[in-house]
């Protein structure tokens, strides 16, 4: 039997298997544990690969097996999840309002780099989340860059101690941010709305030659600051896109 079928239901990996098994086991727990929802469209081979540290090959021959075992399925949109049994978040509505894009500026079809610590934050982003002095918190960095080496991002985000608190999904990432491993929080803002959290955010846009910063804060629908964001990209080569989709009224 291929490792693919019914041996996909162990739910541990040795050190034995092949390592595109084990990032189709990795990959699968993310669908089992709501990170990516049925029908959802998965990443890119690219960005799976930078999120597991592997080649976009091993990512492929791991799609591959979970397409066998009909866990993913692809058509010309992508592939999608589409594993069953899965439970929809709470609200039909809300579970399919279109996400803002983690970190803001987020370039998903650039390679990325992404870890979490936690650490004190910057003072400006302290302020914002009504931190005490030097209370730590989960801190992302992002930063992205063409393979020419143009179009430099970086972004720093700060959590703030609800956001970390009520969404279960970031808390899980306190007891390993160290800044080592990877940490794609691009599902950041859907967690939050399952965590029954309602975002409102504003973005506002300083420049200085030759970047550009945006600066997001988003609060929920208590008023309480959930995540401060800083993005500086370079003006000269890179264009900021914003998309907004407001659902009907009624």
């Amino acid at each position: 039997m291929s490792p693919g079928g019914a041996d996909m239901a162990r739910s541990t990996t040795s050190d034995h298997d092949p390592l595109y098994w084990r990032i189709a086991h990795d990959l699968l727990g993310e669908l089992r544990d709501g990170t990516i929802p049925p029908g959802e469209r998965l990443p890119g081979e690219r960005h799976l690969a930078t999120h597991f540290g592997v080649s976009r090959e091993t990512v492929r021959q791991a799609l591959q097996m979970l397409r066998r075992d009909g866990l993913v399925a692809t058509d010309r949109r992508g592939s999608h999840a589409t594993l069953p049994g899965a439970t929809a978040e709470p609200g039909a509505d809300a579970a399919h309002m279109p996400s803002l894009t983690f970190p803001v500026g987020a370039q998903t079809t650039e390679p990325c780099r992404a870890t979490v610590t936690w650490e004190e934050p910057p003072a400006e982003h302290a302020l914002a989340l009504g931190l005490a002095p030097r209370r730590p918190t989960l801190v992302h960095r992002y930063e992205s860059v063409a393979a020419d080496g143009s179009g430099l991002r970086t972004a720093l985000t700060s959590f703030s101690v609800v956001a970390v608190t009520e969404v279960a999904e970031l808390a899980r990432y306190r007891d390993r941010a160290d800044g080592s491993a990877a940490a794609q929080l691009w599902r950041a803002y859907d967690w939050m709305r399952k965590a029954g959290l309602t975002l409102h955010h504003r973005d506002s846009i300083t420049q200085f030659p030759p970047s550009v910063r945006v600066t997001r804060r988003v609060h929920d629908q208590h008023h309480r600051p959930l995540e401060i964001t800083d993005l500086v990209a370079d003006a000269r080569l890179d264009a900021l896109v914003y998309e907004f989709t407001l659902p009907a009224a009624g």
